[in-house]
């Protein structure tokens, strides 16, 4: 996978700036490992930016990691046996708040039409598929034409989104946050933008990795009079680097580990998970919750005074042909996917992780990832790349404008013990435990193309809704009831920004021996 790939490069670079970092533990501007200036033009120039975590991007919504058990958590009525519950560890992250609305999908393509007003290829790759809404025998018509446009629906949820298209959406939009980024800052030209979506086409994008890797094919960069970074004669930089923490980390779709937990919202188990330093919080896993609006087991939220007893917490269907209630006294007020910010949202501040839409996550689908997949950062869907270059050793962009990647091949990583592959989707298939071949149309349904959805829609039954649940459809497949919200990785003490790792402990003296 792509994406993958790019997020895992700009993630090293991030840990490595954070390394640098930490190298700074004096106010004397001194290196405490050789003993050089900071900021000395007779010593280089180095200079150490102050410790920085990464913020948000926009819409996004931090999640504190922690442990959990992934998997079933009421009877698996379908048999499917595919969500065996497994205790794994998930890093803090960000997520968004929302699953992404019509308005924000048109945001893209308005972007595209205009900055490849010419390729009508490119345009029909990204457009949703409104036929999702279709049936044979049931009258959907004015939602082919009217739920993606009409303004009535712009803070619902697109749907008719494949796995592709989401995936190619965070890009645009990693893209797009960044650019306006440098542009705030000076290191891009004002009608950077401006230029770029009158026909500029790719040559006249920007785009993160080809900035990172090599910004000269970035055009319209600019040299900021005042710019904070200096380069090794003391003059203004005018390239920033992922270690200035400037520069978003990126949008990706969530891991499905990253999704459920997420969605269960266990922070309001302990009781004080956050607070001040001098306290630390407890372990409380054992509200083992079916649904992502509960802290309890038996899929309620009230309060005090018993006001939610008996309303519905999601969009869902009750049961067949009851799909909102009757008139008057509707359960869910939704037919449909309703607006984005419908219900109450769970612990974490997230919206609709139960009903409404499905959503699509990162990983590839195999029934036996839960028993096979890694218990820190649990996933499937690896596939190793590098930047490509060409015959005289420069990087090239595709016809999008992102800087181009070519497999890394099994005679480089051969001597390797953490892997041995650059492909690791259908990592375990066919080996002498599994006894599984995946092809699909063949032998099974299931193939490398067959990505997870979690979540449960508006059209499930409340067994879906359950974060534990898990189906999957194939990435270039969309439906009327599967949509998607964006992920970002987190780098920096797990807690958030402005709290500290390692154990809490009170500040008493160390007794000292007496003299005799």
């Amino acid at each position: 996978m792509q994406n993958t790939i790019s997020m895992k490069n700009l993630v090293l670079l991030m840990v490595v700036a954070g390394a640098v970092a930490s190298c700074k533990s004096n106010k004397s501007g001194k290196s405490s490992v050789t003993g050089w200036n900071y900021d000395d033009k007779k010593m280089g120039n180095y200079h150490v930016n102050k410790m920085k975590y990464p913020k948000a991007g926009p819409g996004l919504v931090f999640v504190q990691g922690g442990t959990f058990v992934m998997g079933a958590k009421d009877e698996d009525v379908m048999g499917d046996w595919n969500n065996v519950p497994r205790r794994v560890t998930v890093p803090s992250f960000f997520i968004d708040e929302t699953e992404v609305a019509n308005v924000h999908y048109r945001e893209y393509i308005y972007w595209l039409e205009n900055t490849f007003s010419g390729d009508t290829n490119i345009m029909r790759k990204a457009l949703p598929d409104t036929l999702c809404w279709r049936e044979e025998l049931a009258y959907n018509e004015p939602y082919v034409e009217y739920y993606f446009r009409y303004p009535a629906y712009n803070f619902y949820p697109v749907v008719g989104v494949n796995w592709e298209q989401a995936h190619d959406f965070c890009m645009w939009r990693t893209d797009r946050v960044n650019e306006l980024a440098l542009v705030s800052k000076g290191y891009l030209k004002k009608d950077f933008t401006a230029k770029s979506m009158k026909g500029g086409g790719a040559d006249a994008t920007f785009n993160t990795e080809t900035y990172i890797m090599n910004p000269e094919l970035i055009q319209g960069r600019a040299k900021p009079k005042k710019s904070e970074f200096k380069d090794v004669s003391g003059k203004p930089r005018s390239i920033v680097k992922m270690e200035d923490g400037i520069l978003n980390m990126g949008y990706r779709l969530p891991t499905e580990a990253e999704w459920e937990y997420a969605a269960y919202g266990l922070l309001d188990q302990n009781p004080n998970p956050r607070a001040k330093e001098s306290k630390s919080g407890e372990e409380l896993i054992s509200n083992q919750q079916i649904y992502s609006w509960s802290n309890n087991t038996n899929g309620l939220r009230d309060n005090r005074r018993s006001a939610w007893q008996g309303k519905f917490l999601a969009n869902f269907k009750r049961g067949a042909g009851d799909n909102m209630g009757v008139a008057g006294g509707l359960n869910d007020r939704s037919a449909i996917p309703g607006a984005i910010k419908a219900f109450y949202p769970n612990s974490f501040g997230l919206y609709n992780m139960s009903g409404n839409v499905s959503e699509w996550v990162q990983d590839t689908y195999r029934a036996l990832t839960p028993s096979d997949g890694e218990d820190f950062n649990y996933f499937r869907g690896n596939k190793f790349q590098k930047f490509y270059k060409n015959s005289s050793g420069d990087y090239e962009r595709d016809s999008m404008g992102h800087l181009k990647k070519s497999d890394i091949s099994d005679e480089e990583v051969k001597n390797r013990r953490n892997y041995q592959h650059n492909y690791a989707i259908n990592h375990l298939d066919g080996d002498s435990a599994s006894q599984a071949f995946y092809e699909s149309g063949t032998t099974t349904l299931i193939s490398d193309k067959s990505k997870v959805f979690k979540g449960g829609s508006w059209n499930d039954r409340a067994y879906w809704l359950s974060p534990g649940a898990r189906r999957f459809l194939d990435q270039d497949q969309s439906s009327s009831t599967i949509g998607f919200r964006c992920a970002q990785t987190y780098m920096g003490a797990p807690e958030g920004p402005g709290f500290r790792e390692g154990n809490i402990f009170g500040k008493r003296k160390q007794n000292k021996k007496k003299k005799r």
